[in-house]
C-alpha cells in the first residue's frame, strides 16, 4: 500500500475554517485586495461629505429662488415690504448701575415678555449656574418684608424680579397679590417651569427694616458688589432678627405727641393739647392689651377710638372751656389709616387691582371700627348733656406759624410710629412742613376748596419723597407716609360722625363724603407725584415719551 505525504502547509489548507475565517470583511480565495490608498493626515472626513463620483446639478444663475436663504428676485430694497419690528426698534434696556433698580426692573416689568433682554448674570454662586430652589426661596422671603412692611405691589415684584435676575433667572415672573407671593421658573422652552409661593402671614409696620431689605436688594443687582447666596441668607436673617428702633412706651409717647399736635392743628390751646395727648395714649394701650388677648385689629381700632373720645365729652360735660371736637379729631389723627390707603389707591393706580381691592377693603373695616367706638362714645355723651356744636367747631382760629410747627412735629412722631431710621426723620419732618404750608396757602390764603388743596400738597409729597428716594436708592415710603399725616382728613370724620350721633343723618354723610374724598385726594396726588418725577426723570433705555404703562386699554 502506497503511502502518501501532505506537506504541512496542505494540511492547513484542508482543516475546516473557523467562523472568524468566514467574515465578510475577509476577501474570498482568488481575488487580489487592493491596498487602501493612502491618506494625508491633515485630510478630515465628515459624514456629510459626497462620495467620490457623485455629481451634483448646478442650480442656474437665473434661478436665484431655488434656495430658502437666497434673496428673490422680486425683492427691492428701496421697496421693501413693512417689518414686524417698528422703525424705532425694540426698547433696549441698559442694564447698568446708572440709574435705581426699581425703575430698571419696572421697566422690565412692563415691558412684553418676548421684548426682555437677556441680562448679564451680576451675582454668581457656582459653576453650573445657580441653586433654582434657593434663589427662588430668597426671592420670596425678600417679598414677604417688603409686602408685608406696607409697600406697593408693582415695587414688591419689582425687588423680586431684580432679585431673581441678578442670579441668573431671567426667565422668571413674580406675582403678588394681598397675602400671596408667588414666583414661576420656566429653565428653557422644553423644560417644565418651576414654581413656589409664599404667604404672608403677619403684617407689622417697621420702615427701619424695609430700608435694610432695600439695601440688600440694590447690593444683589449691583454689579460692582458680589453677594452670594449665603451671603443673603444671612443678611437676610440679621434683618429679620434686628429689633425695632423704639420701644412700645416710646410709641405710646409718640401717639399722644402726634394727638396733642392735631387738635393744635385744627384750633386747639395747650389744655386740650393735654388732653388729647393722654386721650390718645389711654387708647393705645388699651389696643395694646387687646392684641396681646389676640383680638382682630378691628376690635383694637373700635377699643382705641373710645377714650379720646370719651376725653372730649368728659370735659364738655364738666363744663370745661375748651374745644372738645378738637380733643376728638386729634385722638382720631393717630388712628386714621393713611398708609394702608395710599397703598391700596396706588396699587390700584398701577394695574394691581385684586390688590388694591382687598387694601381697601381692610382701610374700610378700620374705618367703620373707628366710626363704631366714637359713635358708641358720642351717644353716651350726648345722653347725658355733652354739648357739641359742629357748628362753633368749625371756627378755627387761623394761626400759621403754630399749624406749622403743630404739622411738623405731627409728621415726626409719625415717623417713630412707622419705625422710621433716625436719619431720615428729619427730612421727612421737613417735608410735612412744606406740605401743609402748601395746604394752608391754596385753602386759606388763596380760599381754594379743601379737596384741590390736598391733593396739589400730597402731590408734592410724592414728588420730594421720590425724588429723595431715587437719590437714596431706596423705598418712597419713608419719605412720603409721614408727612401726608397733618393732611389727613380727621375733622371732616369727627363733624361726620358728631351728624349722625344727633340724628343727622344727611349732613353727617355729607361730611363722611368729604372724608373720603380728601382721602383719595391724598392717595392720588401722592401717587401722582411720584409718577410725574418719573416721566420727566431719565428712565433707562427709552425716553419719557416712550415710556412703557402698566396697561394700556380703551375701557374694554
Amino acid at each position: 500500500m502506497q503511502e502518501s505525504w501532505v506537506t504541512e502547509p496542505e494540511a492547513e489548507d484542508r482543516k475546516p475554517q473557523s467562523d472568524e475565517a468566514r467574515s465578510a470583511f475577509v476577501p474570498p480565495a482568488g481575488v487580489v485586495a487592493q491596498p487602501a490608498p493612502v491618506e494625508e493626515e491633515s485630510s478630515t472626513t465628515s459624514e456629510f461629505a459626497l462620495p467620490k463620483g457623485l455629481g451634483v446639478p448646478q442650480v442656474p444663475a437665473t434661478d436665484s429662488e431655488g434656495s430658502a436663504f437666497s434673496t428673490p428676485r422680486t425683492y427691492s430694497a428701496k421697496h421693501a415690504p413693512l417689518a414686524f419690528t417698528p422703525p424705532t426698534g425694540i426698547p433696549r434696556v441698559d442694564l447698568t448701575k446708572d440709574v435705581p433698580w426699581q425703575d430698571r426692573m419696572r421697566t422690565m416689568l412692563r415691558m412684553p415678555v418676548a421684548e426682555r433682554p437677556v441680562p448679564e448674570t451680576v451675582q454668581k454662586t457656582e459653576d453650573e449656574g445657580p441653586a433654582v430652589p434657593r434663589v427662588l426661596d430668597l426671592t420670596l422671603r425678600i417679598g414677604e418684608l417688603l409686602l408685608a412692611g406696607g409697600e406697593g405691589a408693582e415695587d414688591v415684584e419689582a425687588a423680586m424680579f431684580a432679585v431673581c435676575r441678578s442670579y441668573g433667572l431671567d426667565r422668571c415672573e413674580p406675582g403678588v397679590t394681598f397675602t400671596l407671593l408667588s414666583i414661576s421658573y420656566q429653565p428653557s422652552l422644553v423644560e417644565d417651569p418651576v414654581t413656589a409661593s409664599r404667604t404672608v402671614r403677619r403684617r407689622g409696620t417697621d420702615y427701619t427694616r424695609l430700608a435694610a431689605v432695600y439695601q440688600l436688594v440694590d447690593d444683589i443687582s449691583d454689579d460692582q458688589t458680589e453677594v452670594s447666596l449665603e451671603e443673603s441668607y444671612r443678611r437676610l436673617a440679621e434683618i429679620r432678627r434686628n429689633r425695632h428702633p423704639y420701644s412700645g412706651w416710646v410709641l405710646t409717647l409718640a401717639t399722644g405727641l402726634l394727638a396733642g399736635a392735631a387738635s393744635v392743628l385744627v384750633g386747639g390751646d395747650a389744655i386740650v393739647f393735654v388732653a388729647a395727648a393722654v386721650g390718645a395714649m389711654l387708647g393705645d394701650r388699651l389696643a395694646w392689651l387687646c392684641a396681646g388677648r389676640g383680638l382682630p385689629e378691628f376690635y383694637q381700632f373700635t377699643m382705641a377710638a373710645m377714650p379720646a373720645a370719651a376725653m372730649g365729652a368728659a370735659l364738655t360735660i364738666a363744663h370745661v372751656d375748651v374745644r372738645a371736637s378738637a380733643v376728638i379729631t386729634g385722638g382720631l389723627f393717630a388712628l386714621l389709616p393713611g398708609r394702608a390707603l395710599v397703598a391700596g389707591v396706588q396699587d390700584g393706580l398701577t394695574g394691581y387691582y385684586i390688590t388694591a381691592a382687598a387694601r381697601l377693603l381692610e382701610v374700610m373695616y378700620f374705618y367703620v371700627g373707628i366710626v363704631i367706638g366714637v359713635l358708641v362714645i358720642l351717644y353716651f355723651g350726648v345722653t347725658l348733656g355733652a354739648e357739641l356744636n359742629p357748628d362753633t367747631a368749625l371756627q378755627s382760629a387761623e394761626r400759621p406759624y403754630w399749624q406749622i410747627a403743630a404739622s411738623m412735629l405731627l409728621t415726626l412722631t409719625f415717623a417713630v410710629l412707622l419705625q422710621q431710621e433716625r436719619s431720615t426723620v428729619l427730612i421727612v419732618t421737613l417735608n410735612g412742613g412744606v406740605a401743609w404750608s402748601v395746604y394752608g396757602a391754596m385753602h386759606y390764603a388763596g380760599e381754594i376748596s379743601p379737596v384741590a388743596s390736598t391733593a396739589a400738597a400730597a402731590g408734592l409729597v410724592g414728588l420730594f419723597g421720590q425724588l429723595l428716594s431715587r437719590y437714596r436708592f431706596a423705598s418712597a415710603l419713608p419719605y412720603t407716609t409721614a408727612a401726608i399725616g397733618p393732611l389727613l382728613p380727621g375733622s371732616a370724620t369727627y363733624f361726620g360722625l358728631l351728624a349722625i350721633a344727633q340724628n343727622d343723618v344727611d349732613e353727617g354723610l355729607v361730611s363722611l363724603t368729604k372724608a373720603a374724598a380728601l382721602a383719595m385726594a391724598i392717595a392720588i396726588g401722592v401717587n401722582l407725584g411720584s409718577e410725574i418725577s418719573r416721566l420727566f426723570l431719565r428712565l433707562p433705555g427709552a425716553s419719557a415719551g416712550a415710556r412703557r404703562a402698566a396697561k394700556r386699554t380703551r375701557g374694554f
